[in-house]
């Protein structure tokens, strides 16, 4: 598989930023033949008719539906019943998760730009020559004090606490059925729920460590949380006196090299793909569950189908509904759903 050579911004606080940053086009290299664009701000207007159909349709659905489970095959071949029970027996022993925004929803954690919100409020002040500035690197040498507000209020472990769905990747580790969680977020709440970073890809990077956005010199990430927390400013280097800023991902920068290094044998060895409350519109990440091998079962947690499941592959289930409704009944069919609200209980005990 070619390496990844070129960046995927980060995305928000998590990837639905996406949805309401409309980010100007961004170009990377998924592979050495292949290209691929994503269009904004007019991105919705350019999508294809198929999607544009697909996204009508399950906008619809949802606004008047109760959560439902689809099977892709009228014989059922593949049921949320029959990953429990594969799960349960040791018959399924490596899954992969592919998680997005739709994991943090039941933390609390506000979208960007809605009116109102917290996020949208702090930064309006500042004037942003476009939202998504907040995330560029050459915005951030001019003004720091956008992001560093941000970084305030969602710091890992700070403000907002891991969901059900967070807990339930602990769960899998502690069970030795987690392959690796790839997430597409920032909000660091796998970490905080216990999650071995051994286990984690996170694809825009975490607050976890820090460094000089102009030599690249490590900094202390206690340091630097300390000076943006508490003094509300960005510290600087103490080799070059350039600004530091936590290891996130911004536009013009590469992502992470443990995304490419790690990819290509957790796709081909994985028993399960677990799709959770992502849009799978931002590449690399969203490619990941179309790497899986074709006997590979693929399990859809979302409140829409999307990406390559809207085909309905044999091997593919989806629950149609929100990320922690999706695992409590999954541990509910395994008979695991104690030990999930346990963990549950002891996280938010232990992050308090």
């Amino acid at each position: 598989m070619g390496r990844f050579s070129a960046l995927v911004a980060s995305t928000t606080l998590v990837d639905a930023v996406y949805s309401f940053l409309a980010p100007r086009t961004l170009n990377f290299t998924a592979s050495p033949s292949r290209h691929v664009s994503i269009l904004s701000p007019s991105f919705t207007s350019q999508l294809s008719p198929l999607c544009r159909s697909a996204r009508q349709s399950q906008s619809s659905k949802i606004q008047t539906r109760t959560s439902r489970l689809h099977s892709s095959t009228s014989s059922r071949d593949v049921t949320l019943e029959s990953i429990a029970d594969s799960l349960k027996s040791g018959r399924i022993h490596r899954v992969l998760v592919v998680a997005g925004a739709g994991v943090s929803c039941s933390a609390g954690i506000p979208d960007f730009r809605s009116p109102g919100s917290g996020l949208y409020d702090n930064l309006h002040k500042f004037n942003l020559p476009y939202p998504e500035a907040i995330f560029d690197v050459d915005f951030y040498v001019q003004d720091p004090k956008p992001f560093v507000t941000l970084a305030k209020e969602i710091w890992p472990g700070v403000k907002y606490r891991p969901t059900l769905t967070h807990c339930f990747f602990k769960l899998l580790e502690e069970k030795g059925l987690l392959k690796r969680v790839y997430t597409q977020n920032i909000d660091g709440l796998e970490a905080v729920a216990g999650v071995n970073p051994d286990k984690l890809v996170e694809c825009h990077g975490h607050f976890r460590s820090a460094s000089c956005i102009a030599c690249q010199t490590r900094y202390d990430a206690n340091a630097c949380k300390s000076s943006m927390l508490e003094k509300g400013e960005a510290p600087s280097c103490n080799t070059c006196e350039g600004l530091i800023k936590p290891d996130i991902v911004f536009f013009g920068e590469v992502m992470p090299n443990r995304f490419s290094q790690l990819v290509h044998d957790d796709v081909a060895s994985t028993d399960l793909v677990i799709v959770m409350g992502t849009s799978l519109l931002v590449a690399p990440v969203a490619n990941v569950p179309d790497w899986a091998p074709s006997s590979c079962t693929r399990l859809l947690i979302n409140r829409e189908i999307v990406g390559s499941f809207r085909l309905q592959k044999s091997n593919d289930v989806i629950f149609e509904g929100d990320c922690d409704e999706g695992v409590r009944k999954l541990c509910q069919l395994a008979g695991w759903e104690d030990e999930l609200d346990e963990m549950f209980r002891d996280c938010h005990t232990s992050v308090t």
